[in-house]
């Protein structure tokens, strides 16, 4: 089985988290798809670093049993832009030659789109670090990519971003106060493409990486007071990343095994490639 991993990060973007020490994004999916199917193979596509002329048409998209696509600090709406709006197009096609993908943040936010739906500025603000109280709806309590979840949970957050109207073939499957919509699932034209705001692919060091990379816009919103409030925050983080049975650190970050844990944190994920493996089998 071969999948397409689409990392929307730029190269300026890619190099800022490197910097920090964080995973890029494509890599964290390769490595986790690789985990859970071993057997896999993966082409990686950067849509920000390819012209527009040269991106995937209908034959190379259909010599791949499945699409990954990536977060991104990408704003959906900005189309003046030829690789956003492309990228649209990109997942428009993938419906209509029936692919079957998955995506998070960006991708959930590209689900919608690619469909007919719509996503708009949070007017909460930024959802960052940690997603609270995710709930599962009642067509989530039985629709299999969150086979395994908690009824309520936590999910690793950053967007600004958020899915305001549902496509039609549309069905969402969690949600929290702050965003709405967290998880979905949308069936369209041939194509279908299970998705969540969240990142399951993330885990306590990336998500302490991703929030010193991000300390001034973080302090500017008012997520920490300044900058010894916010290495405390990364801190502890990763000192549970390292010695995840520290119930002190947990108790203190307000942390659960949702997100400590990765056969619950990485659930969606892997009933994703169950659903694709039954597919294809």
């Amino acid at each position: 089985m071969k999948f397409l991993i689409i990392d929307g990060y730029s190269k300026g973007s890619r190099g800022k988290l490197d910097e920090a020490g964080m995973t890029y994004a494509w890599k964290l999916y390769a490595d986790m798809l690789l985990k859970y199917m071993p057997e896999a193979e993966y082409d990686v596509f950067f849509p920000t670093d390819t012209s527009v002329e040269d991106f995937p048409g209908r034959k190379e998209l259909e010599t791949y049993t499945g699409i990954i696509w990536t977060g991104a600090d990408l704003d959906i709406n900005e189309t003046h832009i030829p690789t956003n709006a492309a990228q649209i197009k990109l997942a428009e096609l993938a419906y209509e030659v029936g692919s079957d993908a998955w995506g998070s943040c960006w991708g959930i936010q590209m689900a919608a789109v690619a469909a007919g739906g719509s996503v708009e500025r949070n007017p909460r603000g930024r959802e960052m670090g940690i997603g609270r109280k995710i709930t599962k709806t009642p067509a989530g309590m039985n629709h299999p990519l969150l086979k395994g979840k908690p009824p309520v949970y936590y999910g690793f957050e950053s967007h600004y971003d958020i899915v305001i109207d549902v496509p039609e073939g549309g069905v969402v499957l969690s949600r929290n106060p702050f965003s709405g919509i967290q998880a979905m699932v949308v069936e369209h034209k041939k194509g279908t493409f299970w998705a969540s705001q969240y990142h399951p692919e993330y885990n306590l060091y990336e998500i302490a990486r991703l929030t010193l990379a991000r300390e001034k816009l973080l302090t500017e919103h008012g997520f920490f007071k300044d900058h010894e409030a916010m290495q405390s925050y990364v801190d502890k983080m990763e000192e549970l990343y390292r010695e995840p049975d520290r119930m002190d650190l947990k108790w203190q970050l307000g942390l659960d095994e949702d997100l400590i844990d990765d056969s619950i944190r990485q659930v969606e994920f892997k009933n994703w490639l169950e659903f694709i493996k039954n597919k294809n089998s």
